[in-house]
Order: C-alpha cells, then structure tokens, then sequence
C-alpha cells in the first residue's frame, strides 16, 4: 500500500520558486564580475562582499554573498 501524494502545500505554486533562481542568477553573475574586477585590481573582493569575509574560495565567497542578500530580500 503506496502513499500517494497528489497535492502541493499552497504555500508553493507551480513555478513559485523560478522568480528566486532568476534572482539568485543575477546577483551571483554581479557579484563574479564585481570580484573579477577586484582581483584585477589586486584589492581584497572579501571586503566588498556581505558575508565572504571567511570564505577561502571566489565561488564561495560569491555564493555566500549572494545567499546574504537574498535573505535580506525576503
């Protein structure tokens, strides 16, 4: 005997969660070019980044930055 679910909390619609990707996509692609720049530069892109401050990697520090942000949309 199956559990069958068929319905979805009403908390989440159909295609709630694709707003959130696009904005998590756009922040991060802003905040790679943001660092990007500043390692050129050869200044300290943990400093420019709310929330990278003890992240060892750019794609870290970038991905933690944008989940920073992201809350503080909500």
């Amino acid at each position: 005997m199956a559990l069958e679910i068929t319905k979805t909390h009403p908390a989440v619609r159909e295609g709630s969660l694709q707003g959130s990707h696009s904005t998590f996509v756009v922040i991060f692609i802003a905040f790679l070019l943001l660092t990007m720049v500043a390692l050129l530069l050869g200044q300290n892109w943990r400093s420019l980044l709310p929330g990278a401050e003890g992240e060892q990697s750019v794609l870290g520090g970038v991905k933690s930055a944008v989940y920073t942000v992201m809350s503080e949309l909500v």
